[in-house]
């Protein structure tokens, strides 16, 4: 072969070599620098007490509702509850306060933004809007034996005697009245009592407050001179399971096209709503066979000794007014009607 064929087929199969290799490096990507991961940076200053959840206005704060969370600390304000360093926890101290604007989830607590029991305004700002707030009587009996707490939800039963248009044993009935009612305050405490452990203590008290709407109000100050109230205590899952119960039926209706933050805002504001519908009720025949179930009625002879005083009363007022004057010992009747 030609001396110069052989240098030629070489450096072609060394150019086709080079080529072969800068592909490969190319397609494996072996130029390119891995690309480093972001991460977000976590806040080193110190640390705030912030919602972890949406508190809207009225809203009596829990252990579960606030947090300490680290904050960057250019961003740090005066009005933060701040903790350094060496400095005790302050979340006890804020539970039972009442949220004054609204608080959005992971935004710092101010403290301008509560109230706490004793302040100017506090049971005002533990209000929803349109509420009110009315206060009842209870014993140890009627009030749950005191494991009724602030920001608990109770029933109203009403128990009273019917005695009807007869005279024979009145009828026992007790009836549920109103529902789902946020309480307030017991007496003048506004948050539960709590020993040197921390754990809630029952305590004993005659009144107390709940929060209600204007009418359900008046409905209960009519109750309160019928009979006795008494308080149900409402467990934690019963407002779900109603709410899912009117939904089936159609007493609740969601409006058409809403997205689910704005469900979930309606279902929430109708299951902090207390409702004062159809009643259920038990009468003392429910209860024991020797007891009334209905009123007791007008008898025969009641209503034949009815029909004589109403048959005199008819008579008397036909003579007139008759007036009796005693003369010398001698009794007689005059009539004195002029008409």
């Amino acid at each position: 072969m030609d001396r110069k064929k052989v240098i030629l087929l070489v450096c072609a199969l060394l150019i086709a070599a080079v080529t072969a290799f800068m592909a490969r490096s190319m397609f494996s990507g072996g130029g390119a620098a891995p690309r480093a991961v972001a991460q977000k940076p976590v806040p080193t200053g110190p640390k705030v007490i912030v919602a972890t959840r949406a508190l809207p206005v009225g809203t009596i704060l829990t252990e579960d509702a606030i947090r300490y969370q680290p904050w960057p600390a250019e961003l740090i304000e005066e009005a933060y509850f701040i903790r350094k360093d060496g400095q005790p926890d302050q979340t006890s101290t804020l539970i039972g306060t009442v949220v004054r604007n609204p608080i959005t989830a992971g935004q710092p607590i101010t403290q301008g933004s509560l109230v706490a029991p004793g302040d100017r305004g506090f049971l005002a700002a533990a209000l929803g809007p349109g509420m009110r707030a009315v206060s009842v009587p209870v014993s140890a009996l009627t009030g749950v034996a005191g494991f009724v707490f602030p920001g608990d939800r109770v029933d109203l039963v009403l128990t009273q005697n019917v005695n009807g248009a007869g005279t024979g044993q009145a009828l026992k009935v007790s009836e549920t009245i109103i529902r789902n009612l946020r309480v307030l305050a017991t007496d003048q405490r506004s948050t539960p009592t709590v020993d040197a452990k921390g754990k809630t203590v029952p305590s004993k008290y005659k009144l107390v407050t709940i929060e209600v709407t204007p009418r359900i109000a008046e409905k209960i100050a009519v109750a309160q001179t019928i009979g006795t109230i008494s308080l149900s205590l409402r467990s934690l899952a019963d407002n779900a399971a109603e709410l899912e119960m009117a939904l089936a039926s159609g007493d609740v209706k969601l409006p058409k096209g809403a997205s689910p933050e704005e469900e979930e805002k309606i279902l929430a504001s109708i299951q902090k709503q207390p409702t004062a519908g159809p009643s259920t009720y038990a009468t003392g025949g429910d209860v024991s066979r020797f007891q009334r179930s209905t009123p007791p009625a007008i008898t025969p002879v009641q209503i034949a000794a009815e029909a004589v005083r109403v048959e005199k009363q008819i008579e008397q007022v036909r003579r007139g007014s008759v007036v009796r004057v005693s003369r010398a010992g001698n009794v007689e009747e005059v009539n004195v009607d002029r008409r």
